[in-house]
């Protein structure tokens, strides 16, 4: 029976081994987050622009188009602190192929900063035998970031920070404001332009990049969907562009504010939507200009 004594002892070793890389590879992982964090929050303009207000004024929307004057209506009140500043938690599901349905569950904690625009997206995915991917996708000082390692340690994915995806981040960011509304008022930066009654566009622009999205509002003034008209994607390895949307819903009330705790994106494809995000928000509170 000796071999099975040394296969016990070869197993706890094992044991041991695995249990010190994961939480070595969190360790890891955490420091280059808090890295990343310190990034951001010196990115901030700040503590706020002396030009801009504290606080939202509802003449402000004067001029604007008719659905966008209803959705700061629905959403905000008169004299609501503007947002500084976002934390969030999240969980859902994340498909991991291109061509079919391979849904992994996730986590993810989220800082978000509105002057200057930008977020960390610290997630948790698990994949094989419950072994976590760790995946930050981010926008920090004008800088892309996608990167995704097993354990937080062995890379499978580290984009490079090019023009493609700095804008394909950015625009994350600017479809994301559901979540932090006021960053979607004129006095953020944000030029409205009338499509038809139920529509608008929104432009936005962070150093040398500005960007355009579609809003589409429902009936109760809400914001139900955004889309792009093209973001940057990789098809086996080819970088290549398509349009991408974002659906949101179940709107609830977060300091003062509605604000949609679940979503779905997806691309949009010549044979249909192709969703890749399915989450919702779990926590979610604010950092308010002073």
């Amino acid at each position: 029976m000796t071999w099975l004594k040394w296969s016990g002892v070869a197993l706890t070793v094992l044991l041991i081994v695995g249990i010190g890389a994961v939480g070595y590879g969190s360790w890891h992982w955490n420091s280059g987050t808090n890295a990343k964090l310190a990034r951001l929050e010196a990115a901030r303009v700040g503590p706020w622009p002396s030009t801009q207000a504290a606080r939202y004024d509802a003449r402000e929307l004067e001029g604007l188009p008719a659905p966008v004057q209803r959705y700061f209506r629905a959403v905000l009140k008169d004299g609501q602190a503007i947002i500084a500043a976002a934390s969030l938690e999240q969980t859902g599901t994340f498909n991991m192929s291109e061509t079919a349905e391979a849904w992994k569950p996730f986590t993810a904690k989220q800082r978000v900063i509105t002057q200057r625009p930008g977020f960390d997206w610290d997630a948790r995915i698990t994949m094989f035998s419950r072994v976590p991917v760790h995946i930050h996708d981010a926008y920090i000082a004008g800088q892309g970031i996608l990167h995704g390692a097993v354990l937080g340690l062995i890379p499978v994915v580290n984009m490079p920070d090019t023009p493609e995806l700095r804008q394909g981040e950015f625009m994350r960011y600017f479809m994301e404001a559901l979540w932090y509304p006021t960053a979607l008022l004129p006095s953020q930066g944000v030029r409205w332009e009338a499509v038809d009654d139920q529509s608008a566009r929104a432009t936005l622009t962070d150093g040398a990049i500005t960007l355009t999205l579609t809003f589409r509002f429902q009936d109760d003034g809400l914001i139900g969907s955004a889309r792009a008209e093209s973001r940057g994607r990789l098809v086996n390895g080819v970088p290549s562009g398509a349009p991408w949307q974002g659906r949101f819903w179940n709107y609830a009330v977060r300091d003062g504010m509605r604000v949609p705790l679940e979503g779905e994106v997806a691309w949009v494809m010549p044979d249909g939507l192709k969703p890749y995000y399915r989450g919702k928000l779990t926590s979610l509170s604010f950092d308010f200009a002073k």
